[in-house]
Order: C-alpha cells, then structure tokens, then sequence
C-alpha cells in the first residue's frame, strides 16, 4: 500500500503558513483547523513544518512574548518529504528514524499533502482488520480494535524500533 491510498482517503487539503506569520496566528489555525501542524511555504517552496511540539516549546523557553514571534524563528527546517508512490511501511520507518509525527508529500516538486502518524496508524489498523489471518500474524495485539489510535502509533513506532 501506498501513501496515495491514505491521500485518496483523508483528501490533499494541507493548510500552510507564511515563515513571517506570528506564533500566535499559528497556533489559531492549529486549534480552528483541529490539526496538529502547518506546512510553512513561500510562495509554492515548502520550507518546513511547524506544529503543536514547537509552540509549546516557545512558550515555554520564551514566555508570552513567544506569541509575537515569527514562525521563522521556531519552525522546523528541512524536513523529511515523501511522494505518493511511497510504500506506507517505508514512511512508518522515516518517521520513526526522523521522530517526526508529520510529512509533507510532494508530486514532482510540489505540496500534494501531508501525512500523520495518526493517519498512518488508522491505515494500518484498516489493513489489519480488514484480514483476520493477517492480523492474526501480525505482532501487534490480537485485541487491537480495542486499543486507540495513540496506543496503537506506540506499539508500531516500537515494533518498528524492535523494542516492543
């Protein structure tokens, strides 16, 4: 299965921001959007990614004033991209190598979507019940649909750790 699977899915909406947008206005749109992060562009250049994790830490390093803050100063450069075409397995790896919860998917240079861990997991978990063999052979829990999506994100990012 491929990346394209959970795009067709979930839909290629990705909201962004500009790098000079205030932190305050980021975070604005996290919580009216109810998502976890933004894709910081110029112009059509994705230049990285903001999310919940670098605000809390703004605010915590630099108090209130951190709301006046560019998302320049705080985001995330040069994050890992995927494309369509990549296998779901090899962006559970990436993220897990890259501890990144969020991907950008670009489509010959430009932004077709992004991708989450908690969209991931929801692909995986689909997969899994939707054959029981499979799901039986798998090293995830036979009560599986019983766990939440946060429980299961942490038994593949450690199953793909080989801690687990």
């Amino acid at each position: 299965m491929t990346i394209e699977s959970i795009l067709r899915r979930k839909g290629t909406d990705v909201t962004t921001i500009a790098p000079e947008a205030s932190i305050k206005r980021a975070a604005d749109w996290l919580r009216a959007k109810n998502i976890g992060a933004l894709v910081v562009t110029s112009e059509s250049a994705v230049l990285g990614l903001i999310s919940e994790r670098e605000i809390v830490h703004a605010f915590s390093r630099f108090g209130e004033t951190a709301g006046s803050m560019s998302v320049k100063e705080i985001m995330q450069y040069g994050v890992p991209t995927v494309s369509p075409d990549e296998s779901v397995n090899r962006v559970m790896n990436l993220m897990t190598h890259h501890r990144v919860r969020h991907m950008p998917v670009l489509r010959s240079g430009k932004l077709a979507g992004i991708v989450s861990i908690g969209d991931v997991v929801k692909h995986r978990r689909r997969t899994l019940t939707a054959s029981g063999s499979a799901h039986r052979r798998s090293r995830v829990c036979r009560s599986c649909s019983n766990l939440n999506d946060r429980q299961l994100a942490w038994g593949l990012a450690c199953m793909l750790a080989r801690t687990w």
